[in-house]
């Protein structure tokens, strides 16, 4: 069975309107809702949204692809860029969590500009900016220039899903990829272009590595278009990323197919519509936050108690202890003891139920 761009008829995608409208109606709906429900927030309170959900974002299109990015350096550096500073760190960042922000933030902020072969490579430049991904020397910034399968799963138990069109054809694909993600239509919704965006970038695979995250990087350009704002408050990423094998599974379906991509529309809205879902989440995060702060912004709380606390408002991963503390804030342990003790005593933090050498703490959920 020959694959989608195998097809005579490639790239003239199609799909059937009538068994899509309803379910992109709703989509639409949603995401004006939560647009509005974010702009009654308030600037402080959209800026923090923003900055968790790019956070999310970068962390897990990473992920995606196998690559586990800390935390608090893809926040510190969206927040260094963005000039949130409260929200950074002093601590130098990898070289690989700049790259993946400079990719999500160009599109994302910049979405209103042409996309260029001459962008794209200087996404893929950063993503890769000593030439290696791993332990394999790559081709940066350039077209690939050998063939190349789209797998999944770890080396020696990889599963192939498709295989991409053959190196010399990838230059006249992506000079048609390109004229059409910038051309306007009025007659494709914006919403249902960014799903079009996705497989198509996809199923071409111009670079050697990479795609994955640039394809996902081009379907946020398009959705932000799409939404006519530089904020972002959903992430579609981190929803594939919460049902992967899924996103695989129709993937594969689809380079298997034909070129009436009618389902997998049907899935990009459904995983859009579930990712507008996951976004209450962050509202809920942000404003439980802002009620910390509005209740206890008045204490005199030190700068490492400051710290601690933002981090554990912010999703601290794995327990809390007073070794950790130390470790964080660069101060002793006797320190950090006085740190907890005090903030004990105010009813910011508790002890959690398993006591002893193991002893670990966690905020106060009523405050």
């Amino acid at each position: 069975m020959p694959y989608i761009h195998q097809l005579p008829d490639w790239p003239h995608f199609r799909w059937r309107d009538k068994d899509l409208v309803e379910k992109l109606a709703t989509v639409r709906h949603h995401q004006g809702r939560l647009l509005g429900r974010m702009e009654g927030l308030g600037f402080t309170l959209r800026d923090e949204a923003t900055l968790r959900t790019l956070t999310e974002e970068v962390v897990k299109t990473s992920e995606i692809e196998g690559e586990r990015l800390d935390m608090d350096q893809v926040r510190s550096s969206l927040a260094r860029r963005l000039g949130m500073e409260r929200g950074a760190i002093a601590a130098p960042v990898d070289h690989n969590v700049e790259g993946i922000v400079e990719v999500i933030l160009d599109a994302t902020r910049k979405y209103d500009q042409p996309l260029t072969e001459e962008r794209l490579f200087g996404w893929h430049a950063a993503l890769f900016p000593n030439g290696w991904s791993g332990m394999n020397k790559i081709a940066v910034a350039q077209w690939r220039n050998a063939s190349i399968e789209v797998v999944s799963g770890p080396d020696g138990k990889h599963r192939v899903h498709f295989e991409g069109p053959p190196a010399p054809r990838v230059g006249k694909e992506m000079k048609a990829f390109l004229e059409w993600f910038n051309a306007a239509n009025p007659k494709t919704d914006l919403v249902l272009k960014a799903g079009i965006t996705h497989l198509w970038f996809v199923t071409i695979h111009p670079f050697e590595d990479g795609n994955g995250r640039i394809a996902r990087a081009l379907a946020e350009m398009m959705l932000a278009r799409s939404e006519k704002t530089t904020q972002r408050f959903y992430s579609f990423s981190a929803q594939i990323r919460r049902e992967r094998d899924k996103y695989y599974d129709c993937l594969e379906d689809t380079q298997k197919g034909n070129l009436d991509v009618t389902d997998h529309l049907f899935w990009f809205l459904d995983c859009l519509g579930r990712a507008f879902e996951g976004a209450e989440k962050t509202l809920a995060d942000v404003l439980h936050k802002s009620t910390f702060w509005d209740k206890h912004d008045s204490s005199a709380l030190n700068e490492r108690q400051r710290k601690i606390i933002n981090m554990l408002l912010n999703g601290f991963e794995g327990k809390l202890t007073s070794s950790k503390w130390a470790k964080i804030t660069n101060s002793s342990q006797p320190t950090a003891g006085r740190d907890i003790d005090d903030l004990m005593k105010r009813g910011i933090l508790t002890k959690d139920a398993a006591g002893g050498r193991s002893t670990s703490y966690s905020l106060v959920e009523s405050f």
